[in-house]
């Protein structure tokens, strides 16, 4: 066998094998608990969902199914404008995870970018907590 297959090969091994170790290990702190409380974090599960000015991650805590609270995490966004968009959080509170994937809450004017993306983090948390429950 030449060096240069051999080379490719030993490459492709290599690569397989990191792969096949990432697959098997936890899911990068998406999904945590303290107590009775599941907690997800959608710093990886919605790195590509952009506001005005980047990602705009939450924390969703969840008890007995139902939505305690979300919060917002550091993020880029402007200041003014995120703190009216993070408002329409509070909207899930108190609301089964399976109502609350329904909802379809309205953005806040002023803020459509950030509005959009606190939005759409939380319903990539909520799938992820369906699925992995």
């Amino acid at each position: 066998m030449s060096k240069k297959v051999n080379g490719i090969l030993t490459t492709f091994t290599v690569c397989a094998m990191v792969t096949a170790m990432m697959g098997a290990m936890p899911a990068d702190n998406i999904m945590t608990k303290e107590k009775d409380t599941t907690i997800i974090n959608t710093n990886l599960l919605g790195k590509n969902v952009k506001g005005f000015k980047g990602s705009t991650p939450v924390k969703i805590y969840i008890e007995k199914n139902k939505i305690v609270k979300i919060e917002a995490l550091p993020n880029r966004e402007t200041p003014k404008f995120f703190d009216k968009a993070k408002t329409l959080l509070t909207q899930f509170n108190g609301i089964s995870v399976s109502k609350a994937e329904k909802m379809d809450v309205d953005g806040v004017t002023g803020a459509t970018y950030s509005s959009n993306a606190l939005k759409k983090n939380v319903q990539l948390g909520l799938e992820y907590y369906k699925h992995n429950k």
